[in-house]
This record gives C-alpha cells, sequence and structure tokens, in this order.
C-alpha cells in the first residue's frame, strides 16, 4: 500500500505532483492547518505530514497521530513542531535548512536600508500629499560599520553583500574562526566590542538559552548613540521593552524588525515607536525560496516514505536499515562526546578532530562524525542535525579531521574528540561496551568511567581531602540528589575530575556555590538527551 501524505499547509504544485510522482497517496488540505481539532480528528489516516508555519503539530496532535512516521517542515523553523514528543513516539522531523538563506539575507539588507532611510514613513507621508522633504533626513550606508551577531549561512551572506557596498563588517559567532573570517572579509570580534563599534547591527543567529535576550537594556547602553538594530532571525533574540525605551529616548536610530516574541504579533510594546519598520516574518517570502523549500521536503519525504533514506532530520541519524542496529550505540556515544566538550568550551573553535580505533574505525564514521559534529555544534545552534552540522561547521572554518587506527589500547572500540579552540585543545574519549551502552572513558587525559545521563556536573579541582565532603553538602542542602558519582585524577594532589550524574536541575546559584569551593577550578551543568 502505498504511503498517505498529509499537505497541511500551502505548498507549490510542483511539490504536490513530486509526492504524486513519487509513488505516495498526497491530500492537499492547506486549510486543515489551522484547524486544531480537524488535524487531530483525520491526522492518524497519515504516515507523512508536510507543512509550513502555520501547522502546529503539538503533543496533542502527535498523540493522535497512531500511523504517522515522519513530519516534514518546508523551512528551517521548527517551532511549531513539539520534537521531544515526536521523537517519543518515533516520529522523524525534517526540515529544509538551506532553501531560504539567500531571501532571508536579502530581507535583513532591505530592512536595513528602509530604517536608514526612513522609507516607509516617507513613503506614508508623501502619498498623503504632505512632502516632509525636511523631515525625513536619512542616513548613508557607506563606510559604516555593521556588527553580525550570527556569521553562518544567513550571517556570512549579510556579510558579501554588505562588503559590497562598501561597510565594514565585524562579526561576533563563537564557531567563526579566524581563518573563515579572513576569507569572508569580515573582523571577528567579541560581543562586547561589537556593540561599541557598530553602527548598524543584524541578529542571524538561533533562539537559545545563551541567545535569548542577547540585545538588552544593558547591551544597548554600551552601543553608539544613534545605532539601528535588524532582527530577521528569531523573536526574542532582543529585549523588546528594553529596545522600545531606546528608540523612545534616541539612543537607537530606528529598528526594523521581521520576528517578534510573540507571533501573529497582533500587539506588540514596539508598535508606534519612531523609526520603527515591521514586517509580518516575510525573511523567508519570496516565490524562489517557498518553491525550494517545498520541492525539498518532497523529495525528502518520499525518500524516507519509500526508501527509508534519512535527510535534514532533527531527531534521528542519517543511517541506513542495514547498518542501524550496530551502529546507533556509537552514534549516540559520538554525540554524547560532542556535547560533552561543546558544551565545555567558551572560546572559539578552531578545529574538531575524532579518532576512531579498533572495531568502530571500519564503520560508516562518516554518520559517526556528523553525530560528532552535531554534538558539538547544538549548544548554540539547537536546530543543527547530522546532515546541516558538517556544512555548519564548514561555512565557519572550523576544520573536521577524522583519523582511524587499528586497536591498540585495551578496548576493542574507542572514540576520542578533541576540540581545538584559539586557547587549547582538549579532548574526551569513550567506549560503547558488550551492554550497548556508551561510557565515558577518559576527560583531557584522565581516566575514568562514567554513564552519561540527563542531568551532570562536571567540576575539575585540586586533588585535595574535604572537596567531596563540601560538594556533597552543598548539594544536599540544596535538595539535589545524586545518582551516581565518577572520580578521575592526573596523579595524587594533582588536577582531578567530578563527573556527577544528579536527578533533576542545579540551579545556578549551587553551581556558583561549587565553584566557590577552594579547591575547585571549574564547574558546569551539563545536559544530555
Amino acid at each position: 500500500m502505498a504511503p498517505k501524505v498529509l499537505i497541511s499547509d500551502k505548498l507549490s504544485e510542483r511539490a504536490v505532483q513530486i509526492f504524486k510522482d513519487r509513488g505516495c497517496d498526497v491530500d492537499f488540505m492547506p486549510e486543515v492547518g489551522k484547524d486544531k481539532e480537524k488535524l487531530a480528528e483525520i491526522i492518524g489516516q497519515y504516515d507523512g505530514l508536510a507543512i509550513r508555519s502555520a501547522t502546529k503539530a503539538t503533543e496533542k496532535i502527535i498523540a493522535a497521530a497512531t500511523n504517522l512516521k515522519v513530519i516534514g517542515r518546508a523551512g528551517i523553523g521548527v517551532d511549531n513542531v513539539d520534537i521531544p514528543a515526536a521523537t517519543a513516539k518515533g516520529i522523524i522531523v525534517m526540515n529544509t535548512p538551506f532553501g531560504n538563506a539567500i531571501t532571508t539575507a536579502e530581507h535583513a539588507i532591505a530592512m536595513m536600508f528602509s530604517v536608514a532611510r526612513q522609507v516607509p514613513a516617507a513613503d506614508a507621508s508623501t502619498q498623503a500629499g504632505k512632502w516632509e522633504k525636511s523631515r525625513f533626513m536619512g542616513t548613508e550606508i557607506t563606510s559604516k560599520t555593521l556588527g553580525l551577531i550570527g556569521c553562518g549561512n544567513i550571517g556570512s551572506i549579510v556579510a558579501e553583500r554588505a562588503i559590497g557596498l562598501k561597510m565594514k563588517v565585524v562579526a561576533f559567532d563563537p564557531f567563526l574562526s579566524p581563518e573563515r573570517a579572513v576569507q569572508l572579509g569580515v573582523e571577528k570580534v567579541e560581543l562586547e566590542e561589537l556593540f561599541k563599534r557598530a553602527d548598524f547591527i543584524t541578529l542571524h543567529t538561533p533562539l537559545t538559552d545563551k541567545t535569548r535576550n542577547i540585545i538588552d537594556g544593558d547591551a544597548i547602553a554600551t552601543m553608539k548613540d544613534g545605532v539601528y538594530i535588524i532582527n530577521c532571525a528569531r523573536g526574542g533574540l532582543v529585549d523588546e521593552v528594553a529596545l522600545r525605551a531606546a528608540l523612545d529616548s534616541g539612543k537607537v536610530a530606528g529598528a526594523g524588525f521581521d520576528v517578534f516574541t510573540e507571533e501573529p504579533a497582533k500587539e506588540n510594546v514596539l508598535f508606534g515607536a519612531p523609526n520603527l519598520v515591521c514586517t509580518p516574518h516575510l525573511g523567508a517570502s519570496t516565490d524562489e525560496a517557498q518553491e525550494n523549500v517545498a520541492l525539498q521536503v518532497a523529495e525528502q519525504m518520499s525518500d524516507y516514505l519509500l526508501n527509508g533514506a534519512v535527510t535534514n532530520a532533527l531527531n534521528m541519524p542519517s543511517i541506513s536499515a542495514e547498518e542501524a542496529p550496530r551502529l546507533a550505540p556509537f552514534v549516540k556515544l559520538a554525540e554524547q562526546l560532542g556535547s560533552f566538550a561543546g558544551q565545555a568550551t567558551e572560546t572559539g573553535l578552531k578545529g574538531i578532530r575524532i579518532e576512531y580505533e579498533g572495531d568502530v574505525a571500519e564503520m560508516n564514521v562518516k554518520a559517526l562524525t556528523a553525530a560528532a559534529v552535531t554534538g558539538v555544534l547544538k549548544p548554540l545552534l539547537q536546530t543543527v542535525n547530522m546532515v546541516s552540522a558538517p556544512a555548519m561547521a564548514k561555512e565557519r572554518g572550523i576544520q573536521i579531521e577524522e583519523v582511524r587506527r587499528e586497536r591498540q589500547g585495551a578496548y576493542e572500540n574507542y572514540i576520542r574528540l578533541s576540540v581545538i579552540t584559539e586557547r587549547q585543545e582538549r579532548s574526551v574519549a569513550g567506549t560503547v561496551f558488550a551492554d550497548g551502552k556508551p561510557r565515558v572513558i577518559q576527560i583531557k587525559g584522565i581516566n575514568m568511567e562514567a554513564e552519561l545521563g540527563e542531568n551532570m556536573l562536571y567540576v575539575t579541582n585540586e586533588d585535595k581531602p574535604g572537596f567531596i565532603g563540601q560538594l556533597g553538602m552543598i548539594l544536599g542542602n540544596a535538595g539535589v540528589n545524586i545518582a551516581t558519582f565518577n572520580l578521575g585524577r592526573m596523579t595524587a594532589g594533582d588536577e582531578a575530575i567530578c563527573l556527577v550524574e544528579v536527578d533533576g536541575e542545579v540551579s545556578e546559584d549551587v553551581t556558583a556555590q561549587i565553584e566557590a569551593i577552594s579547591q575547585v577550578k571549574q564547574a558546569k551543568v551539563l545536559k544530555f538527551a
């Protein structure tokens, strides 16, 4: 029986035809995407769901999707899909991360021109017959400094366009290597310096815990008087209340916003502010971009439903059905090692080296490397997946090196991941035992054995008496239960590592108390899926 696909948003006729030509039964019902009750009623009939942004694939919808195998998002953003719920039910979530980069970049440039020359307000005034020529004094783009927050696929296109406009471009991106910055013609800077130097600031980064309100009142206070701020990335990157105050005071000369904290934005604190240009999330809204992502998602979903091939999945690695049983635990290990290194790394990345030794060196290491790089990048780029991770690393000039060798040590299989930053090189290694469970067996050259749980506390400390007691007391007083406790050290009295699995989350206050212990050098909370 042919797989059934429901298209619940507006996709092009060519995309619908792709499903049909590939052998899928397809129902094109774009009106269902906005009718939650109707969608929940019929979703159980389908193997695939193709959507844009209007359809909300909530936990309730996914619970009703008794036969659903894949959700395909025509576009990059998957805020409208409950990925954990889909993963728990074995539903693959795909997106098309590269289909609308040029369109979004062009919209950011258009917004920058609009606020610099007050085009929308001048247009409205002129069409009202006022001819207020002296009122709309603009600002030149030429020779100004553009600050990019995020210099990945979209940000690099904006940089290229801005340099063509004779602007100077500075960029903040922890994953942008100095070599890639030189190649792009941008200057890599820290965020604080960007705020001080930029005449225009444009954001091109995902919304994560680290980037939420990355521009807040304190940040705006450090910027130049008369700065312009453009956000065509994600709502929530800018504190809208703080920006409104800065627009009213004149500290910020103008802002262009395509995205908002709450969408649809029927009301917003920014509305009505002076020299504010707003659009209703049009970054990807061109005929070319919409067509590209629609065709891509149709091909990807058809490939999976008919052949089992997985492309651009956010919650499943790209592994063939034949090799999956053997490779799956090593994929998990590789991603955990990458996630460990990514969460523990605080300076700009230059390279990632993955060494495979023993049996694992004979496997599909391309999938393992993709999983490892995904783990490294995911703390800052949450929409990254095993397909897009290598490309995103390449865009940022991060060198990926694979090393394979025969078994040399005590373990039948061994993966060692090293991150090379601008300051140092650090590594973490692991293996998979006969029980199929990944284990960390070495961190920064210190041997230990630990299974990674959902909530981990990673502490580097001096190997001196009293540390363990103080750590246990702090956690106990905070009501944090210890699940597992793992220790390792170089030599007696030398550098040591403590890796603790806890039940529940460790607050910032508790982490600060641990860092205040005299023997402690660093304490970080790590989370693993």
